[in-house]
């Protein structure tokens, strides 16, 4: 399991926009707030990233940008971005390897994608670790506060 103070694994993905973002492209520049979710338009799902949305413009203030991570497609981050008005990017990991390589763990009996946010500083050390399936709106304001305790 990855730990508080190791290195940030890096990894590159499709966005959103179509670009590919690499992590380590922002290292020395922001911190992260990277959340990894289970799907798209669902309750639990939907509420998280609304609650990102609206808190959005907190955490641009406090340093840092906001990715979310998923196994579902580009197209259907696209709709799900578009419908919620979210003004950060999503990735899509279609083939799990950037949840393996964070070492997210399933929910439910292994039946469902794990719900997972790290905290990456702007050094690219993570600085802090969330799991929590059921408290979705947790993950943003857990975050917040962490980055609250960080140099910009």
């Amino acid at each position: 399991m990855l730990k508080i103070g190791a290195p940030a694994p890096d990894f590159s993905l499709v966005a959103t926009n179509g670009e590919t973002f690499t992590l380590s492209r922002y290292k020395g520049q922001k911190a992260i707030v990277l959340y990894f979710y289970p799907k798209d338009d669902t309750p639990g799902c939907t509420a998280e990233a609304c609650s990102f949305r609206d808190q959005y413009e907190d955490f641009k203030e406090l340093g840092a940008e906001v990715i979310g991570i998923s196994s579902d497609s580009e197209k259907s981050h696209q709709k799900f971005a578009q419908k919620h008005r979210l003004p950060f990017e999503l990735l899509a990991d279609t083939d799990g390897n950037v949840r393996k390589l964070y070492e997210v763990p399933r929910a439910l009996l292994g039946l469902l994608p794990g719900r997972v946010t790290f905290v990456i500083d702007k050094n690219g050390v993570i600085q802090y670790i969330f799991n929590s399936l059921s408290g979705a709106t947790d993950h943003v304001s857990n975050a917040k506060e962490v980055l609250k305790g960080l140099p910009m």
